[in-house]
Order: C-alpha cells, then sequence, then structure tokens
C-alpha cells in the first residue's frame, strides 16, 4: 500500500513539473529573466549617463548604440519581439548612423570638443528627471487597474503588434516615418560643402582683389660672358 501510494506520489509530482514546465516556456527561468532584465538595465542605465557625460562626440554617438541596443534587449525579455527589432532597425539602424554621417562628412570636431558641455548640467539634470517622473507616473498609471493575461495568446508577436499598428495607431506610425524622413533631411543638409569662395566676412569686399607681384627692374641685355669680355 505505501509502494502504491509513493508511486502516485512520484507520478502526480512528475505529471506537475511537465505542466509546469509547459506552462513557462522559454530558455529562462522567471527569477533568470528577471536578472537579466537587472542587468541590462543596469548597463543600458551606464552607457545612457556616458552619452551624456562624455565630450568626445563619436564615442557619445556610440556609446548611444549601446544604450539603444540594450532597450532593445530589454524589449526582448518582455516578450515584445517586434518592438525589439523595431529599436535596432529604426534607432540604431537609422537615426545613429545618420548622426555619424552627419558628424564625419560635416568636417566637425572628432577629438575632445569643449563646444559638448553647455554649462547648463543641473538644469539639464533637473528636467531628466522630471521627465523621468511623469513617464515612470504615466506608465503606473495606465497600468494600475490592467492586468495582463499571461497565459493567453501572444502580445509580442509580429502579427498581433501589426494588427494594432494598422489599426488603431495608424496616425502615429504616420508620425514616425515624418520623423525619420526629417532626420535623413538634416544630415543631408548638414553633409552640404560651404562654399568658402562665396562667404562674406565682417568688414571685407565681396570680390577679393588679385594680388599683383612686382617682376623687379628688367634683366640687361647680352650674356655675363660678353660683358666681362666688354
Amino acid at each position: 500500500m505505501m509502494l502504491l501510494n509513493a508511486t502516485a506520489t512520484v507520478s502526480t509530482t512528475a505529471t506537475t513539473a511537465s505542466t509546469a514546465a509547459g506552462d513557462h516556456p522559454g530558455f529562462l527561468s522567471p527569477s533568470g529573466v528577471e536578472i537579466a532584465f537587472l542587468l541590462v538595465g543596469l548597463a543600458t542605465l551606464g552607457a545612457a549617463v556616458i552619452t551624456v557625460t562624455t565630450k568626445q562626440l563619436v564615442h557619445a554617438a556610440l556609446w548611444l548604440v549601446v544604450a539603444l541596443g540594450g532597450l532593445a534587449v530589454e524589449y526582448l525579455l518582455l516578450t515584445a519581439e517586434f518592438i525589439a527589432w523595431v529599436q535596432v532597425l529604426i534607432y540604431v539602424g537609422s537615426v545613429v548612423v545618420l548622426l555619424l554621417f552627419g558628424l564625419m562628412l560635416t568636417r566637425a570636431p572628432i577629438g575632445r570638443s569643449p563646444d559638448a558641455d553647455s554649462g547648463n548640467r543641473w538644469v539639464a539634470l533637473g528636467v531628466a528627471v522630471a521627465a523621468a517622473a511623469a513617464l515612470v507616473w504615466v506608465v503606473v498609471d495606465a497600468f494600475r487597474t490592467t492586468w495582463i493575461d499571461l497565459d493567453g495568446p501572444a502580445q509580442g508577436s509580429t502579427e498581433v503588434t501589426g494588427s494594432f499598428l494598422f489599426r488603431n495607431w495608424v496616425l502615429p506610425f504616420e508620425a514616425l516615418s515624418v520623423l525619420l524622413l526629417a532626420a535623413l533631411v538634416g544630415a543631408i543638409v548638414l553633409s552640404r560643402k560651404r562654399d568658402t569662395d562665396t562667404t562674406v566676412r565682417p568688414g571685407t569686399n565681396r570680390t577679393a582683389k588679385p594680388r599683383t607681384v612686382n617682376p623687379g627692374p628688367p634683366a640687361s641685355p647680352g650674356t655675363p660672358g660678353q660683358e666681362e669680355q666688354s
């Protein structure tokens, strides 16, 4: 009898374990996902801080790539695959690349630039903290009474996201395309080569007079050998 009870207990435990494994598909356990989310979030925050504090313009753009890539990994850990790849394609693959092309094609200073520090760090920090607090309040207030059914259909897949995007969010989608077009036009305008010949400095004439060179007195006829013989 005890053997039968033990066998039933083992079979029940195995069934429960298999059911639990089926309820939580994926390569990471819930605790592993939370730990990975925390570590990636700290790395993303550090990259963002370096982006706004460094005086190397190219280094700032590259650290911005790291920060935006970290956000894409965060979306991927939240099972929002479509948003993660959109983050990589639009921000990392388009906006940051346009910024780098704009820096390199306009002959901007590649090294340390004193213009990168405006001197308003405390004002910028206050604005950043206020914006972060507003975003946190909006997200918490929006999802305070909204519960997401984790056992329901997938909400971050390409099919579901595309359906919501082109049915309910068409106007923001078009606004995003206008934003990308503006970034492209701005990069083209910044990369135009300045015509230094047509620029007029204050206090100078519009046309520069050609410089004349005095050739000196004309050379005397005859060769030096003839002058010595004479």
